[in-house]
């Protein structure tokens, strides 16, 4: 960014970021600039579910579908192969893959969320979470029904547990969304809340339209995308944030009806891209926070990523199916850092913890505060072009010119 009219603006809306959310409006950012988080804004329409409490659900209806998917194969006898997450599901006619989110309709698949999103928001980019990229920005998130995991723990269950015909929906094109970014002054767009890979098509042509338009792009995923979808995807984006939920396969399988090494493959694809990475593990009481396996994940990051990836331990509240296991420690929290600082990662953070010590950035040289954070928040930002000013050391990330 350059120019004094940009800079001025940037410190403007940094200003009001700050005091926006030291006073606690977090998520009423989309409400207060009459935005659509159709999670988040209205009154909620059913109370929260309980520890293990069975929703009921209603007889799937889904919309007509509006657009083909990308990334299947046409199969025997009219069925399909979806081939955009781990799970490949094969699909017959008149029936849905596991998001939910796509139809085999004649042997043709199609999206039945492109152009339908369940939430719209402003938030600040380090909400994402994205640390190392255009400290104080504004991102154009965009979030629809679904997931392909089913994480127990999800605090955006209402959404990424939900299916299409269970949420309400906004009718908006790729044009219109980036045009609500350019209009709301932006300087992104981002994909995030549910996971974007159950939207993919939609979430691509947003993308593509928001590179022409000069915005940046960034994605928040559980990691589970296939490598051919996610490197055609990468092509339009600047940034990942990789959920990297624990260490070992039985907490995927168990609490997330999921797998870990594809988030594995996912990682290191990214970073084969040359792509800016950044990874969040939440660490769960009695279920991931074992700090040998901790350890283990750290020594992984380091090997087969680098030691100047962002990691943000950050903390668990109780929520959806897991409202009876207690908030996460800070001296827990704390621990693990310790771990991943011991295992020779540069850059670790802690979050959902406001105000402590970690959610800043410092020099892994002199350790100089480089960007002060609390929370969300930026309070002070003295990068000098990507590099330190004390000692010149060069911090990974995407920067302010």
């Amino acid at each position: 960014m350059e120019g004094d009219g940009q800079a001025r603006q940037l410190l403007n809306r940094r200003q009001f970021l700050k005091e926006l959310l030291v006073a606690g409006a977090g998520t009423g950012l989309a409400c207060a600039l009459g935005l659509e988080f159709l999670g988040g804004c209205s009154s909620a329409e059913e109370p929260a579910a309980t520890a293990g409490e069975a929703r009921p659900r209603p007889t799937p209806t889904p919309p007509p579908p509006s657009h083909e998917a990308s990334f299947y194969q046409r199969l025997d006898n009219g069925f399909i192969q979806c081939g955009v997450c781990w799970r490949r599901c094969v699909v017959a006619p008149g029936k849905l893959g596991f998001c939910n989110n796509k139809k085999n309709v004649d042997g043709t698949y199609y999206s039945l969320v492109y152009g339908r999103p369940g939430a719209l928001q402003i938030d600040p980019i380090e909400k994402e979470p994205a640390f190392h990229m255009l400290p104080g920005a504004l991102i154009f998130c965009t979030g629809t029904a679904s997931c392909n995991n089913r994480c127990k723990f999800c605090h955006n269950w209402h959404l990424s547990q939900r299916t299409l015909w269970e949420v309400p929906n906004l009718d908006r094109s790729p044009d219109d969304i980036v045009a609500l970014a350019q209009e709301a002054g932006c300087q992104a767009v981002s994909f995030t809340y549910n996971e974007p890979t159950v939207f993919y098509e939609f979430m691509y042509d947003i993308a593509a339209r928001a590179k022409e338009a000069g915005l940046w792009a960034l994605f928040h995923t559980n990691g589970g995308m296939n490598r051919e979808p996610m490197l055609a995807l990468l092509k339009l984006m600047d940034s990942v944030t990789v959920d990297l939920k624990a260490f070992t396969e039985e907490f995927y399988e168990q609490v997330s009806s999921s797998r870990l090494a594809p988030v594995l493959s996912t990682l290191e694809t990214i970073r084969e891209a040359g792509k800016h990475l950044e990874i969040v593990n939440l660490v769960i009481p009695t279920l991931n926070d074992n700090l040998d396996d901790i350890r283990r994940m750290c020594a992984w990051i380091r090997t087969n990523l680098g030691d100047d990836v962002p990691l943000h331990i950050n903390r668990f509240f109780p929520d959806y199916k897991l409202q009876r296991l207690p908030p996460t420690p800070v001296q827990t929290l704390e621990a693990a850092a310790a771990i991943a600082d011991a295992e020779g990662l540069q850059y670790v953070y802690i979050g959902n913890t406001p105000g402590h010590r970690r959610n800043s950035t410092f020099c892994p040289r002199c350790g100089e505060t480089l960007i002060l954070r609390a929370h969300f928040a930026v309070l002070d930002l003295k990068l000098d072009h990507g590099h330190c000013p004390t000692c010149g050391h060069e911090i990974p990330g995407i920067w302010w010119d």
